[in-house]
Formats: structure tokens, C-alpha cells, sequence
């Protein structure tokens, strides 16, 4: 049996230009993401101090292997929310 990993990505609707922007000012595409979500490793867990809501840090590689972190929260409905994507160096920690 193979395992697969099946997510949903949660654009804010308000935010999806803008967003779509940064991508590009960052040399980024959904691409790019996904490959980090799919590949990386979640290294850091973070708990909201206003919505008590978890999120994660994802350190993970692009299509041309450069570092990049992602940020992402569940939704209510088991939906994967993008909060934000960076370029920078992770250490992966080991579990």
C-alpha cells in the first residue's frame, strides 16, 4: 500500500493578488510550495496567543532546491491555511 498525503490549499480570497505578488517579488511560485510541503519537515510548532490556534513552521526545498519555510495552520475543517512563505535557511532537527 502506498502512503499519500492529500491536502487542500486555503487562498484568502482578499488577499489573493496581494498574495500572488509577494510570490513573485520573492521568486516564488505554488510550485515551489507544495514541493516544500510535500517534502519538508515540520521543525517548529507555534501556539497563537489570541486565537489559541497551532501553527507550523515547514522547512522544506523549492523546484531548484533553495531553502524555504512555510507557515501553515489547520482550519476547522481540516483544510491546510497558508499564513506565509519565506526564503530563508532552516536547521532540520531531528526527531
Amino acid at each position: 500500500m502506498t502512503n499519500c498525503i492529500y491536502f487542500t490549499i486555503k487562498i484568502d480570497s482578499n488577499r489573493k493578488r496581494l498574495q500572488k505578488e509577494e510570490l513573485e517579488n520573492d521568486d516564488l511560485s505554488i510550485f515551489d510550495i507544495e514541493n516544500a510541503l510535500l517534502i519538508g519537515k515540520i521543525f517548529e510548532r507555534q501556539k497563537d496567543e489570541n486565537s489559541d490556534e497551532w501553527k507550523y513552521l515547514v522547512g522544506g526545498k523549492t523546484l531548484d532546491e533553495s531553502d524555504i519555510i512555510v507557515v501553515v495552520k489547520l482550519s476547522l475543517t481540516d483544510k491546510l491555511v497558508i499564513i506565509t512563505v519565506y526564503r530563508q535557511e532552516f536547521e532540520e532537527y531531528e526527531n
